[in-house]
């Protein structure tokens, strides 16, 4: 299992790579975000331990220019900010976990185990219902020739709620799928990000809406096409 390590504290580094190695892990390291970056585009890696405060390119960018090469690396984003929109945007560029420093190296092996199963996986590539499709892989949404661009988590919200359309579904659990971190404030999160993705799905608001389900949460709802329309 390969995996890549880019953080600029070189004690952390040289603990990092010691304890994934002894924990079986094929480990490379790189102390910079534009090493990091070169090294996760040319290699293929299984998972990747990224820090946000890098020199020359910070891990936000490393980990959106990642995704936009493609790459599928599950990553999971360490950083010593506690901020929630901090940890919004760490998702929202591509990571697929965090964890804020300082952390248990025991939760941080349980987490990158967990990133393990969930990418191993048998995920169909599409999904599709209604004639409104998502690409799995390369995590996007388009109905015939209308492509939806969604941030990252806008696109794991639409595809909770895609997946389990026409069923209510509380914030809470909402909460759980899509930010999969422990979460102590409001659920209102959750509200403002529906907004931005009814937003993002006006062109396709004759096929597929979001509705609010009163006291609990939300459902997607898809219309039946007519003939001819789409």
């Amino acid at each position: 299992m390969k995996l890549l390590v880019v953080e600029d504290e070189s004690k952390m580094l040289e603990l990092l790579s010691r304890g994934l190695s002894e924990a079986g892990f094929e480990v490379d390291v790189a102390s910079d975000g534009a090493a990091g970056l070169q090294m996760a585009l040319t290699n293929s890696y299984n998972l990747m331990v990224l820090d946000v405060m890098l020199p020359f390119i910070d891990g936000f960018e490393v980990c959106r220019q990642i995704r936009k090469q493609g790459k599928t690396t599950s990553i999971l984003m360490l950083t010593a900010k506690y901020e929630i929109d901090s940890r919004i945007l760490g998702l929202d560029s591509g990571a697929d976990d965090y964890m804020v420093k300082p952390f248990s190296f025991a939760e941080l092996l349980a987490r990158l185990r967990a990133l393990v199963r969930r990418g191993t996986q048998n995920w169909p590539r599409y999904i599709e219902k209604n004639g409104v499709r998502i690409d799995v892989l390369n995590r996007k949404v388009s109905y015939s020739s209308t492509d939806v661009v969604l941030t990252a988590t806008e696109f794991d919200l639409f595809k909770c709620l895609f997946e389990k359309s026409d069923a209510a579904i509380s914030r809470a659990r909402i909460l759980e799928e899509v930010w999969e971190f422990p979460f102590n404030g409001s659920s209102n999160i959750v509200d403002q990000y529906v907004g931005y993705l009814r937003k993002k799905l006006t062109p396709l608001s004759n096929v597929v809406s979001i509705e609010t389900v009163r006291t609990l949460g939300y459902r997607m709802v898809f219309n039946p096409i007519e003939r001819g329309t789409k």
